[in-house]
């Protein structure tokens, strides 16, 4: 069994009034621990404050970050992945950016308003031996940003070796209409756990923007392949009164391996 978590925790200095991040992290911890997930993807994590109070209270998890680059206060911003050291051994790892240029650090195509990058993994499962890949993103906001983003993507999971046991988690800022998700989804190669799990397709939305019925969408998501068999999937509605963990939900699955 393997459990996978994508949070989005909106990052540090943003000017959230009474939902800043130091009124709302340890919820956000509180909502990471509560699932207590063998891998984590996280978006909008700065590499300040942010990310030396997930890496403290989270010392089980191995974290990789890279800086996304670029002009001004963002460039700190990672799209870091974490996973349970007891879980899994790491044998590679790399990171690359979405742009006609990926090799590239702080590069964008496509109209992008920033720089964006994929973090990856290669893990050995070490209570069965099983390699999996291991992809955390977080695409443009940009509409025309957001459909290179996924070609980009798409392009390097295709290279993988197969057949490979990939799981991706992200913040694609694309819902579930979108040429993105069909980019990566249409043809077989990922699977949505979501959707497999849950039947109503109407109840998906991740992003709330601190609790705004208006700004519902599904831009979140776990993705996996064919190798995986999904026990659960869930999208965590936590809050205490008025103040959220995010102005995200956090994003679970709980899967096994196919026989």
């Amino acid at each position: 069994m393997i459990k996978v978590m994508s949070f989005n925790i909106r990052y540090g200095l943003a000017d959230d009034g009474e939902h800043h991040w130091d009124n709302r992290k340890s919820l956000a911890l509180a909502r990471i621990q509560a699932f207590d997930p063998d891998l984590l993807g996280l978006q909008e994590c700065r590499d300040d404050n942010q990310a030396d109070f997930v890496r403290s209270n989270l010392p089980d998890y191995h974290f990789l970050g890279i800086h996304r680059e670029g002009p001004g206060d963002t460039a700190l911003e990672m799209a870091p992945l974490l996973f349970r050291r007891s879980a899994f051994g790491l044998l590679d790892s790399g990171c690359f950016w979405l742009s006609e240029t990926p090799e590239i650090a702080g590069s964008t195509s496509w109209g992008s308003a920033y720089p964006r990058t994929v973090t990856w993994a290669r893990l050995a499962c070490r209570t069965t031996g099983t390699v999996l890949t291991y992809v955390n993103t977080h695409f443009d906001f940009e509409p025309t940003a957001i459909e290179g983003d996924a070609r980009c993507l798409r392009q390097w999971l295709d290279q993988l070796r197969a057949p490979t046991p990939l799981i991706l988690t992200g913040d694609f800022n694309a819902d579930k209409e979108s040429n993105a998700y069909r980019l990566l989804t249409d043809d077989g190669a990922l699977i949505d756990p979501h959707r497999q799990a849950q039947q109503n397709q109407k109840d998906e939305a991740t992003f709330h923007a601190f609790g705004r019925p208006e700004e519902m969408t599904p831009i979140d998501w776990i993705l996996v392949s064919d190798h995986f068999g999904v026990l659960d999937a869930q999208i965590d509605r936590s809050r205490e009164g008025n103040r959220f963990p995010s102005d995200h939900y956090p994003v679970t699955a709980v899967l096994d391996w196919q026989a």
